[in-house]
C-alpha cells in the first residue's frame, strides 16, 4: 500500500468510526466502544507508519482537482513534511488515549455513544488539518472542530454552566474564523491558488501584494482557535465539559490547529515585519497574563486551562521569532504532559464521585486514595514547570534559544526583527518563574490540602490508569529526543544553551521555592480544624450545587482560604487576576451591550414604527369594509332611494358644470 493510500486512511477512519458510532449507538451498544476506541488507535498506528515512511526529509505532495470553481482551484490535497507526519502520530495517540480513559470516566454516561461519535469526528478534523495540503480543505476540519467543541463542551447541557461554555466557545472562536476566511481569499487572490506549496512558491518569489493585512488577518482566527490574547477568554470557560474533552482539546486538537497553521504557513507571516511584531507582542502578552491569572484560581481545571494558553504563548513566541521547529518541538512535548494532567484530574474528581472537587480548597488525602493520579500529575508538572530532565524543560528551551538568537541577531537571513525576540525572550523568561510557582501551588493544594474528605469510590478502573502511566513515558523522555530528531524539524538544533538553561531553570527553581516558603509559613499560621465531613455526590459538574455544598459544609471560600500562597505572591492583583483581569467585563461593555442595546432600538422600531404602519393599513381595510357592510341591508326600496339619490346629485352636479363650462 503507497503511502498517499496510508495518509488518506488516517484522517477517514476515525470519520468512519464516528459514522459507525451514530448509527448504532442505539440499536447495537455493544459497538459503541470498539468503534469508538479501534478506528482511532488504526489511524494512529498508521500515521506512525506515514511518519517512518516520511523520514523526515521528504515531502508527500499528492492532489487531485475536486472542483472546477472557475478561478482559484479547489484540490483533495496532501502535503505532509516531518512537522505533519509528527503531529499526526500526536493527534493519533492522544485521541486514542483519551477514547480509552473516556471508557472507564463516562462508563454510566447515558450519552457516551454521542460522546465518543464526536470525538472521533473532533480526531478526524483536526487529522484533516494537519494533512490537507488545500487551504480550503482545510478549513473545512478546521470548522467541523469548532462545532464538535460546541457540542462536547456542552456534553453537560443539563447545566447553565456547559450551556453557556459551549456557546461562548463557538461564538469566540467565530469572531476569529471571519476575518480568517477574508485573509485565506485574500491570499489565494494574491498567490493564485489555495495550494499550500503553490501559497508557499509565490511568496519566496514575492508575489504577495498585501502580506501584511493577509498576515493580520490570518491571525486573528489563529488567536480565537488557539486561545491567544485577546480571544482566549473561551478557554477557562470550555472546562464546564467531560474532562477528556478538555485533555484532547487542550493537547491535541483545536489550540494546536492555530499554532500549527501558523507553523505551516509561517513564510507568509514571516513576509511582513509588523504582523512578526504584532505576534511577539501577542504572545507576550498572553503568556504573562495567563500565568499571572493561573497562580490565582482555585479550580483545578482553571488552572491547566490558563497553563495551556500559556503554553501556547511560547509556541507563539517561537513562531513570532520565526522558529517553526521550536514551536512544534514544544507543541509536542506541551501535548503528551498536557494530556496527563487534565486526564490525572479526572481522575482526582472521577475518585471522588463529585465534579464540584475540582477546587483545590476542598481537596484532602488524595495523595495516597489515587496514587496513580498522584504520581503521574507529579511528573507532568515538574515537566510543566521545565524542570530538567523532563519533557518541558527541553521544549521550552528551544523557544528560549530561539528568541535569545533573535534578539541577538545571531540567525543568519532571520525575518522577526530583533525587537521581537527580546519581547519574547523577556516574557518567556518571567513566565518560566510564574508557570514554576502555579504549578507547585497546584500540587500542593492539591495533594497536601486541608479541605473536606470526599468519599472513596474505590479504585480506578484500569481504562483510566493505564493511559496514565503511558503519558507518563513522554513526559519525562520526550525532550532527550532533541538531539536525535533535528531532521523532522528543518535541521534546526534543539539543544539548550548554558545561558538559557540557566536563567530559565534558575527562575522556576527560585519561583517553585518561593512558593513552598509561603505555603509553609500560611499553613504553620493557620490553625488545624476538626475534620470536614465528606462531600455528597453529585452527578454532573454544576458550580451551583458546589457552592450549596461549600456553604452547608461551612468550607472557606476560595477567595477567603488562609493557606494559599497565591494570594500572598499577587498581592493587590490576586482579585483582577482570579477573574481574568475584567476581559470578559470588557467585552460585555464594548460588544455585548452595544449589541443588546441596537436589538433593543430594533424591537421598538419593528414594534412602535413599522408595525404601525402595519396595523393602521389592517385597521384602514376593516373600517373600510365595515362601511361597505353596513350599506348592504338586502332592502329593496333602499337601494332605489339610493339610486335616486345618486342619480339626483349626479344631475345636479352635471347641470353646474355644464354652467360653468358656458360663462367661461
Amino acid at each position: 500500500m503507497t503511502t498517499t493510500t496510508l495518509a488518506v486512511l488516517v484522517p477517514l477512519l476515525p470519520f468512519l468510526g464516528s459514522a459507525a458510532g451514530l448509527l448504532l449507538g442505539r440499536t447495537a451498544p455493544g459497538f459503541v466502544r470498539p468503534l469508538a476506541v479501534l478506528p482511532t488507535l488504526a489511524a494512529a498506528v498508521l500515521a506512525a507508519l506515514v511518519a517512518v515512511r516520511q523520514g523526515g526529509d521528504e515531502t508527500i505532495d499528492a492532489a487531485t482537482q475536486l472542483t472546477p470553481t472557475g478561478s482559484v482551484p479547489i484540490d483533495l490535497a496532501l502535503y505532509i513534511d516531518g512537522f505533519a507526519a509528527l503531529v499526526a502520530v500526536l493527534v493519533g495517540v492522544v485521541a486514542t488515549c483519551v477514547q480509552i480513559y473516556s471508557t472507564g470516566y463516562l462508563r454510566d454516561d447515558p450519552r457516551y455513544p454521542s460522546y465518543a461519535a464526536l470525538v472521533s469526528l473532533f480526531t478526524s478534523a483536526m487529522l484533516l488539518v494537519v494533512y490537507s495540503g488545500d487551504l480550503m480543505v482545510l478549513l473545512v476540519g478546521w470548522e467541523i472542530m469548532g462545532i464538535c467543541s460546541y457540542f462536547l463542551v456542552g456534553h453537560y447541557w443539563e447545566t447553565p454552566e456547559a450551556r453557556a461554555a459551549s456557546l461562548k466557545a463557538f461564538l469566540v472562536t467565530k469572531l476569529g474564523d471571519v476575518p480568517f476566511l477574508i485573509g485565506l481569499f485574500a491570499l489565494a487572490v494574491d498567490a493564485g491558488t489555495f495550494r499550500i506549496t503553490g501559497v508557499l512558491g509565490a511568496v519566496a518569489n514575492g508575489g504577495l501584494d498585501h502580506p501584511t493585512l493577509i498576515a493580520l488577518l490570518l491571525l486573528a482566527g489563529v488567536a480565537g482557535k488557539s486561545a491567544q490574547f485577546p480571544l482566549h477568554t473561551w478557554l477557562p470557560d470550555a472546562m464546564a465539559g467531560p474532562t477528556p474533552v478538555s485533555a484532547l482539546i487542550h493537547a491535541a486538537t483545536m489550540v494546536a490547529a492555530g499554532i500549527y497553521f501558523t507553523a505551516r504557513l509561517l513564510p507568509v507571516f514571516a513576509a511582513s515585519a509588523a504582523a512578526m511584531t504584532v505576534l511577539a507582542v501577542m504572545a507576550a502578552i498572553t503568556m504573562v497574563g495567563s500565568a499571572l491569572a493561573a497562580l490565582a484560581q482555585d479550580d483545578i481545571k482553571r488552572v491547566l486551562a490558563y497553563s495551556t494558553i500559556g503554553q501556547l504563548g511560547y509556541m507563539a513566541g517561537a513562531l513570532a521569532v520565526g522558529d517553526r521547529g521550536a514551536a512544534v518541538f514544544h507543541l509536542l512535548s506541551h501535548a503528551a504532559f498536557k494530556a496527563l494532567l487534565f486526564l490525572a484530574a479526572g481522575a482526582v474528581i472521577h475518585a471522588a464521585g463529585t465534579n464540584s472537587l475540582t477546587a483545590m480548597s476542598r481537596m484532602s488525602g488524595l495523595a495516597k486514595r489515587v496514587p496513580d493520579a498522584y504520581w503521574t500529575m507529579t511528573v507532568a508538572l515538574l515537566a510543566l514547570a521545565a524542570i530538567p530532565p523532563f519533557a518541558g524543560f527541553f521544549s521550552k528551551e528551544a523557544v528560549l534559544v530561539a528568541a535569545e538568537h533573535t534578539a541577538l541577531g545571531d540567525r543568519a537571513g532571520q525575518a522577526a526583527p530583533a525587537g521581537a525576540g527580546w519581547i519574547v525572550l523577556v516574557a518567556g523568561l518571567l513566565t518560566a518563574l510564574l508557570t514554576a510557582a502555579y504549578a507547585l501551588r497546584l500540587w500542593l493544594r492539591t495533594f497536601r490540602g486541608r479541605g473536606a474528605e470526599a468519599p472513596d469510590h474505590g479504585r480506578q478502573p484500569i481504562a483510566m490508569t493505564s493511559v496514565l502511566w503511558v503519558l507518563a513515558v513522554p513526559s519525562l523522555g520526550f525532550g532527550l529526543t532533541a538531539t536525535y530528531v533535528d531532521d523532522w524539524f528543518d535541521g534546526h538544533a534543539l539543544t539548550p544553551t548554558v545561558t538559557t538553561a540557566v536563567l530559565g531553570t534558575g527562575l522556576a527553581v527560585a519561583g517553585a521555592a518561593v512558593t513552598y516558603a509561603i505555603w509553609r509559613t500560611l499553613t504553620a499560621r493557620t490553625p488545624v480544624t476538626a475534620p470536614a465531613p465528606p462531600l455528597p455526590h453529585v452527578a454532573h459538574p454544576d458550580a451551583d450545587a458546589g457552592q450549596v455544598e461549600a456553604e452547608a459544609l461551612h468550607l472557606p471560600h476560595p477567595a477567603e482560604d488562609p493557606a494559599d500562597p497565591g494570594r500572598a505572591l499577587l498581592g493587590p492583583l490576586h482579585g483582577a487576576a482570579a477573574d481574568g483581569f475584567h476581559l470578559d467585563a470588557v467585552y460585555r461593555t464594548a460588544f455585548v451591550r452595544p449589541v443588546l442595546a441596537a436589538a433593543s432600538l430594533v424591537r421598538f422600531l419593528d414594534r412602535e414604527v413599522v408595525d404601525t404602519y402595519v396595523r393602521a393599513a389592517g385597521d384602514s381595510a376593516k373600517g373600510l369594509g365595515w362601511l361597505v357592510r353596513r350599506a348592504q341591508t338586502g332592502n329593496v326600496q333602499t337601494y332605489l332611494s339610493a339610486l335616486l339619490a345618486g342619480s339626483v346629485v349626479l344631475a345636479i352636479a352635471a347641470v353646474a358644470l355644464a354652467n360653468a363650462v358656458a360663462g367661461a
